[in-house]
């Protein structure tokens, strides 16, 4: 295996799909770096949820952010040779945000994040999200990218990270139940 640094970014500079190098602190590259953060918290969260549709729904969200995460770190001129995020995209995030909450109680008052490991995770996740998307916002305003579903994927991947954390704290609580009454 070859060395896994290349020691090319010690100066704060690095690669984009772009020409030149960018500094590492540029707001295409934070934003980058927050999509980045947000892939990880969701497959923390995809590793420790249980409620059933966490893991699959997760894995294809985090495969939706490789490719949101690709034409983010395109110039303009190449982006949309990486355009994958589009509305039928946000769309789909919408379906399966309403499918989730169709059999759930809406909850009466804020929700403490950490009624279990995996909603926890989640709401970690929603968290890095929400400022993915205020990085990509900034992108948007400064003309460095025109896609707007890319906002719009990741505004509506907040409410669907709220979803999994209210349907899984359900699946908890059912679970525990059962439990209690088995050993009744």
């Amino acid at each position: 295996m070859d060395k896994l640094y290349t020691k090319t970014g010690d100066d704060g500079m690095t690669s984009w799909l772009g020409s030149g190098r960018l500094a590492k602190d540029h707001p295409r590259i934070e934003a980058v770096g927050a999509v980045d953060e947000a892939t990880a918290a969701l497959g923390l969260a995809r590793a420790t949820c249980q409620a059933p549709p966490a893991a699959s729904l997760l894995e294809a969200v985090q495969r939706d952010l490789y490719r949101l995460m690709a034409e983010v770190a395109a110039d303009p001129q190449h982006a949309e040779r990486f355009r994958k995020i589009d509305e039928e995209r946000v769309a789909w995030l919408e379906q399966e945000t309403d499918r989730l909450t169709a059999g759930l109680e809406p909850p009466t008052d804020f929700i403490l994040p950490g009624e279990t490991f995996g909603s926890g995770a989640l709401a970690v996740a929603r968290t890095i999200v929400r400022r993915a998307e205020r990085r990509v916002a900034t992108l948007q305003r400064q003309g460095l990218i025109d896609n707007p579903a890319l906002l719009r994927y990741l505004n509506r991947l907040s409410s669907l990270c709220f979803a999994l954390e209210l349907a899984e704290n359900a699946h908890q609580q059912i679970a525990s139940r059962k439990a209690r009454e088995e050993t009744a």
